[in-house]
């Protein structure tokens, strides 16, 4: 089981039934990250080129056939990131960045094997957001992406991609803080129920031996 399988615990994430100070018990200094402002913004890419490298398997045969693309895990890094505070907008800053995103492209090569390959979406960023006052602690721009495309084609002049993307990308303003939060103290932690696929469950739940009134055959 988990927090959200069955578990029966006031001391576990949910929703909160009754008045919410029963049981909170004390005040407690995290750390975490603490987010100012933040803005998303969703675009559509025509016509992107991408430049693929780190083949999987290596040395594909050309040409290739596109099949989908999709960004990684790897998370957005920020690149050319500038912030001007704005004198007729108190708190206000323009904030400009290059987002970089790392995607993996899925295709077939000549003879039809499937494979994979690195590449990254670029994309101009120009936002206002609310900047805090300066502080010992600085505050840092961070984005988090998310891009995918189901269209695209393989250029073999260049050996790239060219892909109609959907892109996602939030921007936020932050500064990693100890902050103090009521508490209603440590979680209880379910133990593990294991994935089964319970083929076996329909034959299992048979009688030992079948059913049936016992006959008197003279």
């Amino acid at each position: 089981m988990s927090f959200f399988s069955n578990f029966q615990s006031d001391k576990c994430p949910g929703t909160i039934n009754g008045n919410p100070l029963n049981g909170m018990c004390e005040k407690v200094c995290i750390q975490a990250q603490k987010i100012f402002d933040a803005c998303i913004k969703q675009v559509q890419l025509e016509n992107y080129t991408l430049t693929v490298s780190s083949f999987t398997p290596a040395n594909p045969t050309y040409p290739l056939t596109f099949i989908s693309m999709r960004s990684t895990n790897a998370g957005a890094t920020l690149t050319n990131v500038s912030v001007d505070r704005l004198a007729d907008k108190q708190g206000c800053a323009r904030v400009q960045a290059t987002v970089n995103i790392p995607v993996e492209v899925v295709y077939t090569d000549a003879n039809g094997a499937e494979g994979v390959a690195a590449a990254t979406i670029s994309v101009s960023e120009d936002v206002l957001l609310f900047v805090p006052a300066p502080s010992i602690m600085p505050y840092k721009v961070v984005a988090e992406a998310s891009a995918v495309s189901a269209e695209g084609t393989f250029n073999s002049e260049t050996e790239t991609f060219t892909v109609n993307s959907c892109v996602s990308i939030i921007l936020k303003i932050a500064i990693d803080v100890e902050i103090l939060v009521p508490s209603y103290g440590y979680c209880a932690i379910p133990p593990a129920q294991d994935y089964s696929k319970e083929v076996c469950a329909g034959f299992f739940e048979l009688p030992l031996y079948p059913q049936g009134r016992s006959c008197n055959c003279k």
